[in-house]
């Protein structure tokens, strides 16, 4: 019987210890980028990019990238991107819905015991402040956290890959929240406009290079990179959930373990992404790779709605 305890006992230090390997730092390797230029400044001039704040997760960085500090508390940012176009105004992802508390229900129970979440003025209360109606969304993938705010907006089209509207049709509770709240408003579009930065096809939605669409496949079977050339010379692409915060392209780092195998559809495809923005941050001046939860970068994009000053004291 002491054989078996001390045996059952070694094991579960054996697993917790690998557990707490996979949080480790374990930077991926990232070889010299090799003929990437900077695309064009587009012609078309109003072409402007805006950033919507509509809601927080408070989590860690441990569970953020691999080699975060597990006692960091880190801002998950919650928001939209609108990119303003003489032919239409998109929005990138929808953020905290007003009905957020019953979403998050939706989580998984990790995600649930984890992290805690805080409500902002919504997407759609931003856009009706501000007099915008946009043309479409477009979904850089169909996670609860990216849908969210889709019922509070309407007849608007939501525009996703076709692969990324199959895993809303087959993906489980994944995209639970995605076939409840948008099902109908969902159209598909392609991507026919061949090579762009070193991605094989492309979805050059103006036509002018502005707004340049790439299927990114890993987070989910259909994500996508949205590469915005705004006409003031600044370049931005965003990158969805391929990493959560920053580290993950400035190291590049991985998610750890665990919430890979939670969320990430494919880890290697994902780890091939990370290489491959970490090169185009390194050979492109000034681009700004924006992931959707790092809320220091989304602070320091131009905004929708300017914060309110604080009280004199």
């Amino acid at each position: 019987m002491r054989l078996v305890i001390r045996l059952v006992l070694f094991a579960l230090l054996a697993a917790v210890l690998a557990l707490a390997w996979t949080f480790a730092p374990q930077d991926l390797d990232a070889p010299p980028a090799q003929g990437i230029a900077a695309p064009p400044v587009p012609a078309t001039p109003g072409v402007e990019l805006k950033a919507i704040l509509a809601g927080k997760m408070l989590s860690s960085a441990g569970f953020a990238y691999r080699g975060g500090n597990l006692t960091e508390e880190r801002v998950f940012n919650m928001g939209a991107i609108v990119v303003s176009h003489p032919k239409g105004t998109l929005v990138f992802d929808t953020g905290f819905g007003k009905n957020v508390a019953e979403h998050f229900k939706t989580t998984p129970w990790l995600m649930q015991t984890t992290a805690r979440y805080e409500q902002e003025p919504t997407v759609a209360e931003q856009l009706t402040a501000a007099g915008i109606t946009p043309s479409a969304i477009l979904l850089t993938h169909a996670h609860w956290d990216h849908v969210s705010g889709l019922e509070d907006l309407p007849n608007i089209p939501v525009l996703v890959p076709q692969a990324e509207r199959d895993f809303v049709d087959n993906g489980g509770a994944a995209t639970e929240l995605a076939r409840k709240i948008g099902t109908t408003a969902y159209k598909v579009y392609d991507f026919p406009n061949g090579p762009y930065l070193g991605f094989e096809n492309s979805f050059d939605y103006f036509g002018d290079g502005s707004v340049v669409l790439v299927p990114a496949p890993g987070h989910t079977p259909g994500s996508i990179f949205a590469f915005i050339n705004t006409s003031d010379g600044k370049h931005y692409v965003l990158i969805g959930d391929t990493a959560w915060q920053s580290e993950g392209i400035d190291h590049p780092a991985e998610k750890p373990w665990l919430a890979r195998n939670l969320v990430d559809n494919d880890a290697e495809q994902v780890r091939g992404l990370l290489v491959r923005l970490h090169q185009l941050k390194e050979a492109i001046p000034g681009l700004t790779v924006v992931p959707a939860h790092d809320r220091r970068i989304w602070e320091t994009l131009p905004q929708l709605k300017e914060p309110s000053p604080s009280p004199q004291q």
